[in-house]
C-alpha cells in the first residue's frame, strides 16, 4: 500500500511537473498536540504556506512522548525536511551521529547570531549551529490563588515558609502538590529547582557535565531536601501511573494546590475548567539565601535532518520561524516567551512573570534531561521517580547513578 501511494504520489508529481505547476513538498514534524501548541504551529504553517504558495508543506504531528521514542528511526530511515526537537545535550546525540546538519547560513543570512544571540550556545556543538529556536518557557510554581486566598497565605518567598504554608493546606484537606511522573521528567522538575537552590547554577551544570557524583554531599543536601518536601509537604497519591495532564485534574478540582511545572501547562489549567483569576504563578522560593536564584529556563526549536529532500525549502522554513513577527504571534498563541530579541513579548500575566523572573535570573538551566546525555538523563529520571516512591532507597539510588555516571562520561 505504502509502495503503491509513492508511486501515485510521483506520477501525480511528474504530472504536474509536466503542466509547469509543480509544487516543492516540504515534510515538518511537529511534537505537540495540546491545544495550544498544536494552533500555533498551524496558524505559523499557514503563514509560511501563504507566503510560499510554491512550496506544499506536508505536516505530520505527535505528541511528546511519542515523538521522542520515533525520532531516531525516523532520522535514519523516511527522513522529514524538518523535525521539532531540543538544544543542548538532547541534539547532541543527534549530532554526533550525523543525523542533523548544521544551519550555520541560516543564522548568518538572517542576522540571528544577534537576534538569537542568549540561545546560540545551546544551539552550538563542535563549533557548528545545529537548528533555530522559536520559543522558550519558564518554569516555577504555579498555585491555586482562590485556594491561597481562602486559606489566607501568601505566596512563600522562603524554604520554611514554604513548609509552612504546605502545613497549612494539610491542616485543610488540600494536598500540597499534584505531579504525574509517568514520563519521569516532571520530577526532573523538581529535582532541578531543589539543587539549584540548594547548590546553585554551577554545580547543577557540573553534575550533568559528569563533574560531581551523585553521591557527592551536594547532591545528598538536595536529596535530604527533597525527603522533606515529600514529608512535609507532599504529592498527590499514583503520581507515577499519571502524566503531566492527568495530574491538572487534582489542581483543577482544588484536591492540590500547587504545581511545579513549565509556563506550557497553563493552557492545560484553562481548558480544565479554571479562570485566570483562580490560577497564578510564583518562583521556587529560596533555600539558601546565599546562593543567587537561576531557573529552568528550556527552548524549542527546529532542525533539518541530513536524510532531508528539501533541504532549500527546509531552510527557508527555520528562517521563516526565527522571525521577530512570527515569533510574537506564535509565543502569544502558546503562552511562551520569543527568543528573537526584536519580537514582542505579550501582555499575558504568566509572561510578564516569566520575562521578568528570567531577565533577573542568575543563570538559565535548559532543564534536567536537556543538560544531562541522553543516557544518564533517563537512568536519573528512573532514579528520581523511584525515590519520590521510597525516599529510604536514596543510598541505592545515588550509588547506581554514579555507576551508570562512570559508563556514560568515560
Amino acid at each position: 500500500m505504502f509502495l503503491n501511494l509513492k508511486t501515485a504520489v510521483a506520477a501525480i508529481a511528474l504530472s504536474a511537473m509536466a503542466g509547469g505547476a509543480f509544487a516543492r513538498d516540504l515534510v515538518i514534524n511537529f511534537d505537540d498536540l495540546n491545544p495550544g501548541p498544536k494552533k500555533g504551529f498551524d496558524d505559523a504553517v499557514a503563514k509560511f504556506q501563504e507566503e510560499n504558495p510554491d512550496i506544499n508543506v506536508i505536516v505530520n504531528i505527535n505528541d511528546r512522548e511519542a515523538h521522542k521514542t520515533a525520532i531516531r528511526n525516523f532520522l535514519t530511515a523516511e527522513a522529514p525536511d524538518v523535525t521539532s526537537w531540543y538544544p543542548g545535550n538532547r541534539m547532541a546525540p543527534f549530532v554526533d551521529a550525523g543525523l542533523f546538519q548544521p544551519v550555520d547560513d541560516v543564522w548568518e543570512e538572517n542576522g540571528f547570531n544577534e537576534d538569537l544571540a542568549a540561545i546560540k550556545p545551546t544551539m552550538s556543538r563542535d563549533g557548528k549551529i545545529w537548528g533555530v529556536p522559536y520559543s522558550y518557557y519558564q518554569w516555577g510554581i504555579y498555585y491555586r490563588k482562590d485556594i491561597f486566598d481562602l486559606l489566607e497565605l501568601e505566596e512563600p518567598q522562603t524554604w520554611d515558609e514554604l513548609l509552612a504554608a504546605c502545613g497549612k493546606m494539610k491542616e485543610n484537606g488540600v494536598t500540597p502538590f499534584t505531579i504525574g511522573t509517568k514520563f519521569l521528567w516532571t520530577a526532573a522538575g523538581v529535582f532541578d529547582y531543589l539543587n539549584l537552590r540548594t547548590n546553585g547554577y554551577d554545580v547543577h551544570n557540573a553534575l550533568t557535565a559528569g563533574e560531581i557524583k551523585y553521591t557527592d554531599p551536594r547532591i545528598r543536601a538536595t536529596f535530604a531536601n527533597w525527603e522533606t518536601l515529600i514529608n512535609e509537604c507532599g504529592f498527590v497519591d499514583n503520581h507515577a501511573s499519571m502524566s503531566w495532564q492527568d495530574a491538572i485534574a487534582p489542581f483543577a478540582n482544588g484536591d492540590a494546590a500547587m504545581y511545579v511545572m513549565g509556563n506550557f501547562s497553563v493552557d492545560g489549567y484553562k481548558n480544565a475548567g479554571l479562570t485566570e483569576d483562580q490560577i497564578d504563578f510564583m518562583p521556587f522560593p529560596t533555600i539558601d539565601a546565599s546562593i543567587p536564584p537561576a531557573e529552568e529556563a528550556p527552548a524549542d526549536a527546529f532542525f533539518i535532518p541530513t536524510n532531508a529532500t528539501n533541504v532549500e525549502d527546509a531552510k527557508k522554513f527555520l528562517a521563516f520561524v526565527a522571525r521577530p513577527d512570527v515569533q510574537t504571534e506564535w509565543n502569544k498563541t502558546i503562552g511562551q516567551l520569543p527568543i528573537n530579541s526584536k519580537a514582542d513579548i505579550s501582555d499575558d500575566k504568566f509572561i510578564q512573570e516569566g520575562f521578568a523572573l528570567l531577565n533577573g535570573a542568575a543563570g538559565l538551566a535548559q532543564f534536567y534531561d536537556r543538560d544531562a546525555p541522553a543516557e544518564m538523563a533517563k537512568a536519573g529520571m528512573e532514579g528520581f521517580q523511584e525515590f519520590m516512591l521510597d525516599p529510604s532507597k536514596v543510598d541505592a539510588i545515588l550509588e547506581r547513578l554514579d555507576a551508570v555516571q562512570e559508563e556514560v562520561y568515560n
